[in-house]
């Protein structure tokens, strides 16, 4: 660990925004509430080794299938898939942009892989799929990463390997029935090797989660359904080194990160709550007033698009 966790977390903030001001429109909400949950995963929780993946992207190879020998997945970018390493299972693909970020910023990829970002034939996904930077399996149209990295961890779990499985997801993905299974399957099959980390941060796509399918009390849901689920604020790294350090014996753990979509950027993005799922700019007014009031936020000069 040679960056500050914080330090960590300002920068995939910082990158996400410029980017987002480069290319009229991104997932800047995202990066606001997860940027400390992933430098703290990537900085200080995760056991991985060194990436095994070119720091610059390589192109898309086509789908996986026996007649394609080049095919790959962005798993490298956590390194060997070893017994005693961690894996890594990023479930909201949506939140690919901040996850690149986040690479870059824990030195697992080149900042020259974001100039790839949703080209044709390019593997820098806006959306991860399997062979994204950092995933290594595609997710669907949400809420099916808890699903593959179940199976992984209780194959891993039966074998002995000491190597544990970390899941990320997001709080939207608590409106899916498919999580729902998962979660009672895990505790059914004493499934104890893996921690499950949640951005919530209160928002979908199709506006606050309060208002479209949001089911009460998620912790005491979680236990009910056989997890070991505590909720923290997901931007108190302290409150987080602890919630994480948690393991149970016949159960998954699960760390609820109570988070802002606008946090570093309140002036800016509060009033566009609960719309900000993909921030886009209704006139270049509009995005030089965002450029310039975020930019003060955190200390970026010269901010014009």
């Amino acid at each position: 660990m040679t960056r500050s966790t914080q330090a960590i977390a300002d920068g995939i903030r910082r990158r996400v925004f410029e980017h987002t001001i480069r290319h009229n429109g991104g997932y800047l909400s995202q990066a606001c509430s997860a940027a400390e949950s992933l430098a703290l995963l990537y900085n200080e929780v995760l056991r991985l080794g060194p990436s095994t993946a070119p720091a610059i992207p390589r192109p898309f190879p086509g789908v996986p299938g026996p007649h394609n020998p080049d095919s790959f997945t962005g798993a490298g970018y956590h390194g060997p898939q070893s017994p005693e390493y961690d894996r890594f299972f990023i479930s909201p693909a949506h939140y690919a942009l901040v996850v690149y970020a986040a690479l870059i910023e824990a030195g697992r990829m080149a900042p020259e892989g974001l100039e790839h970002f949703n080209r044709d034939g390019s593997s820098v996904e806006m959306i991860g799929a399997e062979h994204s930077p950092g995933f290594e399996v595609t997710t669907g149209s949400l809420a099916q990463g808890l699903s593959m990295a179940s199976g992984v961890a209780w194959a891993r779990q039966r074998r002995g390997e000491p190597g544990r499985v970390w899941v990320y997801l997001s709080d939207g993905e608590l409106q899916e029935g498919q999580t729902w299974e998962c979660f009672a399957n895990m505790a059914f099959h004493r499934i104890s090797n893996v921690s499950v980390v949640i951005d919530v941060n209160a928002q979908q796509c199709d506006g606050a989660m309060s208002t479209v399918g949001y089911m009460g009390d998620w912790v005491a849901r979680l236990r009910a359904f056989g997890a070991d689920a505590v909720e923290v604020d997901g931007h108190d790294l302290a409150a987080m080194r602890t919630a994480l350090s948690r393991r149970a014996e016949d159960r998954p753990v699960v760390t609820l990160m109570r988070t802002s979509p606008y946090q570093g950027m309140d002036d800016a993005l509060k009033k566009r709550f609960p719309r900000l799922h993909y921030v886009r700019f209704q006139s270049s007014e509009e995005r030089r007033e965002l450029a310039r009031s975020v930019a003060a936020q955190l200390g970026i000069p010269n901010p014009e698009p």
